[in-house]
């Protein structure tokens, strides 16, 4: 076993080889028993008590993949993930993680390893930022495989825990390709304790092919499952609508839309797996080659998921010389339907593309309920597919695909306008009820003094006063202060299931200020995850203009828009003119504005203010010059679409932080984000209303 990537060369494969490997251990984590006493929620450490138990990776942003007898050895499914959470230092980071799936979930008795697949997903139940792996799309990547390397965690010599990488040669599989328990056989190299549930890399391809399942006692080799063994998943009883609704697509889609990110960032400095996958020998994706297939990958996993395994069979066979049925386990989602596409014989070049293409189509093509494919996906698949026509297939087929694009987006123009939003129960409008004000003020005369006052907001009769301080404390201090006035406050005005909704009203300086991170002692829980909490602006700019802004008009419907980046750079926020350019549904996301604002972020805010808009949405996780944002653009759109008013979003933003506390990491990307609502129609309190200080 060696645990040099390089061989001894310098440069080229040796350089390809070495940073391949840094991207693959960047992604091994640490599968730990949760320690005594160790709280689900709580922050975590740099050294985690629990036992150590195996090793997994990160398969999609807060998704690991593990074995499942590493995985079910934790305690009531939970387990703590040890990972590197900075990229710059290499420290490790803990967060604690659930078992979601597990096959089997259990050994059955009397035998002494457990059966395969042996294979598990656990989802982290905080949001955090990591790296993941590439995994492949094709079936049998792990019995074809030709430059075989495993990475796991073992016990160093000299104590701790230690990265273990080495080199392995597949000799055969156990059971066929439909046999449910097939693994593959490794050896040639030692697999010690600890590294079962680590990746399998084809190094000439740059992909994750496998899971290290076990070692062979007291001799060389083990055995792996392959990747593809995941498309054993149970498939949900009930339609599958949203990529949601199946943990496999799930996993996948969220796969597929991280290395594309990744892939078309233009402000990373760092190589991708896209990147080093187009220095390697091996004929990764076929005729696409790593670029664009991630490209590809990226624009599918923005579609609805086949509605069905036989459904995606149906479309593979339509295409000329594919057979589908040859591939086992079937493919499940789109992604698997390209790796089939990959072993196809075609005559030539134009041949493999058009295949590729003519699949794209038949996506696009696909029944589906009224309404659930965006025509804005729809057009971005379709703008790969038409890039890629325009260069390689004749003139002829062009002209086919052009006619059938036009059939496709004119019948979903028509379900779009005749597509009805599923029935839900209505959101309390919260500008008819009373709520809760929280001022908080830092004082002119001192320096990092607040004050504070509570008071609660009776739409009939005016601010109700309950507390307040001007005595002036640190603002470290303040919650604590605070904490029984509000919670006698939402006593007040709470009502059985529909809690108060908090208004904090601060200087746009403040609006970093996480009160929807406080935890009150009588819930404990954060107030964000409680009840709706929305930030209030001391500072106010034009009523007219908020108030026209406000209301939408005839055409119903609001829209997210970045205005504090672009093309994944922090841009400045527009002037107060460009601004007013901007169409009455716009709801402006300032996806950069970070938990600490410098004056020119809050100068930002202020214009938004001046303009006269009244919902602006703030991401306030810090983030790096060059974090990728792609995907909280996209997700912020869908929620700001789905929630369909203004006077909706409290409720929205109060759904996703829920989420975020329930750790639902399809929720994850929404942690940080604040909303600034300045209804109209709910005018602030008149602070001399409020109590004098004794």
């Amino acid at each position: 076993m060696t645990s040099d990537p390089d061989g001894g060369a310098e440069g080229g494969q040796g350089q390809s080889d070495a940073a391949l490997l840094g991207l693959v251990e960047d992604a091994t984590v640490r599968i730990h028993r949760p320690a005594s006493g160790y709280a689900p929620d709580g922050p975590g450490g740099q050294d985690p008590g629990g036992e150590f138990l195996g090793s997994g990776f990160f398969i999609a942003p807060s998704w690991i993949l593990t074995c499942a007898h590493v995985a079910m050895r934790g305690e009531g499914g939970m387990v703590n993930v040890v990972f590197k959470g900075d990229r710059y230092s290499g420290e490790l980071a803990e967060v604690p993680g659930k078992v979601v799936v597990a096959m089997p979930g259990t050994r059955p008795p009397g035998t002494a390893a457990w059966p395969a697949p042996d294979l598990a997903l656990i989802q982290l139940r905080r949001p955090v930022d990591h790296a993941c792996v590439y995994v492949a799309e094709r079936s049998g990547a792990l019995l074809h495989g030709r430059d075989i390397r495993c990475v796991g965690w073992v016990n160093s010599p000299g104590g701790g825990l230690k990265l273990r990488n080495g080199t392995y040669r597949v000799n055969g599989s156990y059971g066929a390709a439909d046999d449910v328990e097939q693994v593959v056989l490794l050896d040639e190299g030692w697999l010690e304790p600890g590294m079962s549930g680590g990746p399998v890399i084809d190094f000439a391809r740059g992909e994750v092919v496998g899971v290290v399942k076990s070692r062979l006692d007291r001799q060389q080799g083990g055995t792996a499952v392959g990747i593809e063994r995941l498309r054993t998943l149970e498939v949900p009883s009930t339609p599958i609508e949203t990529e949601t609704d199946d943990t496999y697509q799930s996993v996948f889609h969220a796969h597929d839309r991280y290395h594309a990110d990744r892939h078309n960032v233009a402000v990373a400095t760092e190589r991708t797996w896209t990147d080093v996958q187009g220095e390697l020998p091996g004929p990764s994706a076929g005729v696409l080659g790593p670029r664009l297939r991630a490209d590809l990958l990226g624009r599918l996993a923005e579609l609805p998921p086949p509605a069905s395994t036989r459904s995606l069979l149906t479309l593979l066979d339509r295409l000329p010389g594919v057979h589908s049925r040859d591939h086992r386990p079937a493919p499940r989602g789109w992604r698997d339907g390209l790796g089939v596409l990959y072993e196809t014989r075609a005559r030539d070049r134009q041949a493999r593309f058009e295949l590729i293409v003519r699949y794209c189509m038949g996506v696009l093509a696909t029944d589906r309920p009224c309404g659930q494919l965006s025509v804005t996906n729809a057009k971005a698949l379709w703008g790969w597919v038409k890039r890629i026509a325009d260069v390689e297939l004749s003139r002829d087929l062009r002209g086919q695909l052009d006619m059938e694009w036009a059939s496709i987006r004119l019948r979903l123009e028509q379900n779009r306008q005749q597509a009805v939003r599923p029935s839900v129960s209505e959101p309390v409008l919260y500008g008819d009820r009373d709520g809760v004000v929280l001022n908080v003020d830092l004082q002119g005369w001192a320096r990092d003094q607040y004050d504070w006052r509570v008071a609660v907001d009776r739409q009939a009769s005016g601010a109700e006063p309950i507390d307040e301080d001007s005595r002036g404390a640190p603002l470290g201090t303040v919650p604590d202060r605070l904490a029984a006035a509000l919670a006698e406050a939402f006593r007040r005005c709470d009502e059985p299931g529909s809690p108060a909704m908090l208004q904090v009203v601060v200087a746009p300086a403040l609006f970093g200020l996480p009160v929807d991170d406080w935890v009150l002692p009588s819930a404990g829980l954060p107030l964000g995850a409680v009840r709706p909490v929305v930030l209030r602006s001391s500072y106010q700019g034009p009523a007219e203009e908020r108030r026209a802004r406000w209301d939408t008009g005839p055409v119903p419907g609001i829209h997210a828009e970045a205005v504090d980046c672009e093309d994944d750079l922090r841009v400045r926020v527009p002037d107060v003119t460009r601004l007013r350019t901007l169409a009455h549904d716009t709801v402006p996301v300032l996806c950069r504005y970070g938990s600490r604002p410098d004056s020119d972020t809050t100068a930002g805010v202020v214009r938004l203010i001046d303009a006269g808009f009244g919902a602006v949405l703030l991401q306030r996780r810090a983030a790096e010059a060059d974090t990728v944002c792609r995907e909280f653009h996209r997700r912020v759109a869908e929620a700001v679409s789905d929630a369909g008013a203004r006077d909706r979003l409290p409720w929205k933003i109060h759904e996703l932080r829920r989420g975020v506390g329930a750790g639902r990491a399809d929720m994850f990307w929404s942690d940080g984000v604040a909303l600034l609502c300045e209804d109209p129609n709910r005018a602030l309190p008149d602070s001399d209303a409020f109590l004098e200080a004794p």
